[in-house]
């Protein structure tokens, strides 16, 4: 491998864990992130003529940090903040915190916690967790999500700008501070998964590289914090429904559902994977969260050896139990589709028509699947004028254009 191409390949990885122990010692993201692109610099200029390191990270790793400590030299009002704490430049450390059963030193997990601090809009979270955390550029961002890279850019640069004024601190939260932040990071993980594994907009209804990247910050996550059965069961989660990620799309790129997937393909270590996940989840102990109850969901329909085989009323069960922990109209269209396969599809339009015309209605109005479902119900009740009327509606209201075929498609078989 050429040096240039040794270096990139080596700050791909490693730059999550650069940047973290540089904003341990800068305590701003933003000037880490500088730092850290300095020593990619560094390593272009010197590898070709010097030949790659042994070790190629360490060598990055030392050279940010020495130019951190060189900055930190430099700036004297954050020399003097050093001296009223009693620290040393040489010792650039954290001052000591409180002593926590649960205390987690690592820089890395200090990193995810500051990038999905609440200060910052969703859209921020999301954009500077993989940036900084998953390693894409701000082209690969915008592409991924169809917006401007222009657009991306700025969540970046005004995410860290609202850091550094919030004084947001570059440490892991404690108590039920933690708890709440750690909502957030799971949330920012699941929301890039989803935006994968169901794209909302544009032609493609997969983007497997966003399905990729949340994978691998909850593997990391759960490594991090092996204690949080959370963190576990999102993890399961997403295990679980990418196993299914080659089967949910033809050759061509045309959606199938999943009465119509090939399980043989479903990938069986990514199931395994995923149960392994739940298991150490379930043996933490305690009620199980939002994403334990919807990673049990996935198991059942992962454990089916076929479509006809899977366990309809456990399934709407769970989302009883998960729609009671967590109440959302989008959940309840969920169980109403699983009580429809338990019960037939009566049970399930009664619960369709009831969400629709109440509160939740409002919150769904806009919302595709809600006429989709509906349509699906009305055509297996033989209710086939009306079954089309929602599938055309259905598809109106989708921005993804493979979806909005396959909608098109089934209003156009009735």
């Amino acid at each position: 491998m050429r040096a240039d191409g040794a270096v990139e390949a080596v700050f791909r990885i490693e730059q999550a864990r650069i940047i973290a122990a540089v904003a341990r010692v800068v305590r701003d993201v933003g000037i880490a992130e500088e730092l850290a692109q300095d020593a990619l610099v560094a390593a272009l200029e010197q590898w070709p003529e010097s030949g790659v390191p042994d070790n190629p990270g360490a060598w990055l790793m030392a050279t940010a940090r020495r130019r951190a400590i060189d900055l930190v030299r430099r700036r004297e009002t954050y020399a003097r903040k050093l001296a009223e704490v009693g620290r040393t430049l040489e010792d650039t450390g954290p001052p000591p915190e409180p002593a926590d059963p649960d205390d987690i030193d690592d820089d890395l997990l200090r990193l995810v916690f500051v990038s999905c601090h609440p200060v910052l809009s969703t859209e921020a979270r999301v954009a500077l967790t993989l940036r900084l955390l998953g390693g894409l550029g701000t082209d690969e961002i915008a592409r991924a999500f169809l917006v401007p890279e222009a657009t991306v850019a700025q969540r970046i640069v005004r995410a860290k700008r609202a850091l550094a004024k919030a004084g947001v601190p570059f440490e892991v939260p404690y108590g039920a501070e933690r708890d709440a932040r750690l909502a957030s990071v799971l949330e920012v993980i699941y929301l890039v998964f989803n935006e994968g594994y169901a794209a909302t907009a544009g032609d493609d209804l997969l983007r497997p590289g966003l399905c990729e990247d949340a994978l691998r910050l909850a593997r990391v996550l759960s490594g991090l914090m092996p204690k949080e059965p959370e963190v576990h069961a999102l993890a399961a989660l997403l295990e679980l429904q990418a196993s299914r990620t080659a089967t949910r799309t033809a050759p061509d790129g045309t959606p199938v559902l999943l009465a119509d997937q090939n399980r043989a393909r479903w990938d069986r270590l990514l199931i395994r994977r995923g149960v392994d996940a739940l298991t150490r989840a379930s043996a933490l102990g305690g009620v199980p969260g939002p994403y334990a109850l919807q990673a049990a969901i996935a198991a059942c329909h992962a454990g089916a050896p076929a479509y006809e085989d899977t366990d309809w009323a456990t399934i709407a069960a769970l989302y009883g139990r998960l729609a009671a922990l967590t109440p959302s109209p989008v959940v309840e269209l969920n169980r109403a589709v699983a009580v429809s396969m338990a019960e037939g599809p009566a049970a399930g339009l009664a619960l369709v028509d009831a969400l629709a015309a109440g509160p939740g209605g409002a919150a769904l109005k806009g919302y595709h699947l809600l006429p989709s479902v509906r349509g699906d119900l009305l055509e297996r009740l033989g209710r086939t004028r009306e079954a089309r009327a929602e599938f055309v509606r259905a598809a109106g209201l989708t921005r993804n254009e493979r979806e909005r075929a396959l909608l098109e498609e089934r209003a156009a078989r009735l």
